[in-house]
């Protein structure tokens, strides 16, 4: 499983990657807007973990870009703040598969990641699904 995470504190980037890491998923990092966008043109990510409060560009960017680019990656949106904590993140995008608070355990964030990702792919491999 790709992953790739987006958020402006290193350390916590950082650690949530080592957690991924360590269950066999492979991890890219980006700290903004620019380097997310990069990284998608380049590579399709079964998972998206965004931090909604970036220090470099919009959250909000991203997961448009990914839904365009990347329709079948999902976004699992995280977030130290009070912003969509009524749940509206789903109705403003598209790709989200979940929403958390930044200080959920890692190991709950890596179970969530590989739940959603094996999702995703069971969705894009399903018979049923049209041909685009």
């Amino acid at each position: 499983m790709d992953v790739l995470i987006v958020e402006s504190q290193p350390e916590l980037g950082q650690l949530w990657a080592r957690h991924l890491e360590r269950v066999g998923m492979a991890v890219a990092l980006a700290n903004g807007q620019t380097q997310a966008i990069a990284h998608l043109i380049e590579h399709a990510p079964d998972i998206i973990i965004l931090d909604l409060v970036l220090e470099q560009g919009s959250a909000l960017t991203i997961s448009d870009f990914a839904s365009f680019r990347r329709p079948e990656t999902q976004i699992i949106f995280v977030t130290d703040t009070t912003f969509f904590s009524d749940g509206s993140i789903f109705a403003h995008a598209q790709n989200a598969c979940a929403f958390l608070q930044s200080n959920t355990p890692p190991e709950d964030l890596a179970a969530m990641v590989e739940h959603y990702a094996v999702s995703s792919a069971a969705r894009s491999l399903s018979p049923d699904r049209e041909a685009s």
